[in-house]
């Protein structure tokens, strides 16, 4: 019996654990902090983390959308499936750096941090030019 509960702990703290991670489906939230815009599913790959928009919510947005803005290989690509964070990697307990993030809407290309919170139900995400910075929360889809 104390086998059981032992290997249950083990499970939850897994669990847990694997929750503190980008990695996931998460639903995007304007910097408004109420419009739903996107699901974008973050994944992992030789350490470095990508995203890719898997749909699109904004009621304003049409499922064709192309990132007209962008000025990089993604010009004229559709929004659904269009990698929007690159090469993100973990830089502490807690934090991700390294990489990009791109709005489809403007076609600007920010520097990139990713941070859990709230034992992984959110995710901070904060996208630099230069100085200047923009911050949202998404929150865990799945």
């Amino acid at each position: 019996m104390k086998a059981l509960f032992a290997a249950a702990a083990l499970l939850a703290a897994g669990l847990a654990s694997a929750q503190m991670t980008p990695v996931g489906l998460w639903k995007t939230i304007d910097d408004d902090g109420r419009t739903e815009k996107s699901l974008v599913r973050i994944s992992e790959a030789g350490g470095l983390l990508s995203g890719k928009v898997e749909r699109v919510l904004d009621p304003k947005s049409k499922p064709d959308d192309v990132c007209e803005q962008c000025s990089d290989e993604r010009k004229d690509k559709p929004i659904v499936g269009l990698t929007i964070i690159r090469n993100a990697k973990k830089s502490g307990d807690d934090t991700w750096e390294g990489g990009d993030i791109t709005d489809p809407n403007n076609g600007k290309v920010y520097r990139l941090r990713l941070k859990p919170l709230d034992g992984g139900k959110r995710l901070e995400v904060r996208g630099y030019i230069g100085p200047f910075f923009r911050n949202q929360q998404w929150l865990r889809a799945e």
